[in-house]
């Protein structure tokens, strides 16, 4: 039986706001190399964002490649990492021919091939494709085929699956791409698995909220995703990249499962569990597959508090975590309770206002006339309709320097 760790959207470097998460991510991405040597996987795949600029840090580069070469076994454990819609192609591929060396396979264009041929720790490449490749493993006794589907930003799409109907035809031309594939190289005389990075859900389910962290995929002439029944039907196991909540999408034609990020990067995933995924296939047999929480890292939580004594227990209470906090008040928070707030945790990252029972709300919607006010007099306005009161001179300050560059332009 062949062990894979199934595993996405590392986002190597992310920040959130003026928070460095570096520190977080290399103690979660010790915890996957740890959980890897205990489950005695066989096979690692990361399905894409691997960092989460197209210009990454030294720091996060060093962070990949030690981590990488940790989950390899010098070698002996393959791993097939693509690329996302937050990496850049040219940058993700650069290390491969020295990384192939160590059993690391990058892939993150659609007319890339992995070479052929047999590495120093026995793992065969025996065939591959645009979009496909085929392993061995020595103590493996069945080959291992994997479609391979990283992120397709537009130039990918015109250069590589074609010009003509490429916005009306988007899922039909990766879907026969797919397939063609699957046809060729994917039997039951061994184990068939699909990697892919892209936005998939069920054909009549409601869309998943993408993750607030995320940069919106390309969705091509109005396509919003791509459907489980896209995928061929040899395929056992389709691991996904892209949304950062752990879930299965679909059971048909195979599994089709999110692993999730290794942490929370928005407020959109507060309270969220994050997972690797051990997926177990045999040739012509349904995957066997189940998650392993991760605890690394600084939880994420909205909290709404409307006292300061409540407030500073609970944020003693949980000093390590990230915090958005709503705090409810009768006018502004006052600069007091702000400082007080502030100095019992060093991880609040935004601090908002609710007014309670705001005045004069009926009177604040916009009218025909108020479109020949001024920005300033509109951009109070709006603030009292959203806040229950008007903006302080601080902030009318930054409006006028932001309307005054827009002007100047």
């Amino acid at each position: 039986m062949l062990k894979i760790l199934h595993t996405a959207d590392w986002h190597i470097g992310k920040r959130l706001q003026e928070f460095p998460r570096i520190e977080e991510q290399k103690l979660v991405l010790d915890e996957i190399c740890q959980i890897a040597d205990e489950q005695e996987v066989d096979l690692v795949v990361l399905a894409g964002d691997i960092f989460d600029s197209f210009n990454p840090a030294h720091e996060a580069v060093e962070l990949l490649y030690k981590t990488l070469r940790r989950l390899s076994k010098n070698g002996n454990r393959p791993i097939i990492a693509i690329s996302g819609n937050h990496d850049s192609s040219q940058f993700v591929e650069a290390p491969d021919p020295l990384a192939r060396e160590m059993g690391i396979f990058f892939y993150s264009r659609y007319d890339s091939l992995i070479p052929s041929g047999t590495l120093d720790s026995g793992v065969e490449i025996l065939r591959t494709d645009k979009g496909f490749v085929e392993l061995k493993l020595p103590k493996i006794n069945f080959p291992i085929r994997l479609i391979l589907a990283p992120y397709a930003h537009e130039v990918s799409l015109r250069t590589y699956l074609g010009e003509e109907n490429r916005e009306e035809e988007f899922r039909n031309l990766l879907a026969d791409k797919w397939k063609a594939l699957a046809d060729q190289y994917c039997d039951s005389n061994g184990v068939n698995a699909f990697v892919g990075h892209f936005f998939f859900t069920k054909k009549g389910a409601p869309l998943e909220a993408e993750p607030e962290s995320e940069r919106p995929i390309l969705h091509v002439g109005g396509t919003q995703a791509l459907f489980t029944e896209n995928l061929p039907p040899q395929i056992q196991y389709a691991a996904l990249g892209h949304l950062h909540r752990y879930h299965a999408v679909d059971k048909n034609p195979c599994p089709v499962v999110y692993s999730s990020s290794p942490l929370a990067y928005s407020f959109s995933e507060a309270d969220q569990e994050k997972q690797v995924v051990i997926v177990s296939l045999e040739p012509g047999k349904a995957a066997e597959y189940r998650p392993i929480p991760l605890k690394s890292g600084r939880p994420l939580y909205r909290k709404t508090f409307d006292n300061l004594p409540d407030t500073l227990d609970w944020l003693k209470e949980n000093s390590y975590c990230f915090l958005e906090l709503t705090y409810q008040t009768e006018h502004s928070i006052d600069a007091n309770t702000r400082k007080a707030i502030n100095q019992a945790h060093d991880g609040i990252v935004n601090l908002i206002p609710q007014i309670k029972n705001p005045q004069g709300q009926e009177s604040l919607s916009l009218k025909a006339e108020d479109l020949e006010k001024d920005m300033l007099s509109l951009f109070k306005l709006y603030f009292q309709s959203e806040r229950g009161q008007e903006p302080n001179e601080e902030l009318l300050e930054i409006f006028k320097e932001v309307i005054s560059q827009d002007s100047n332009a």
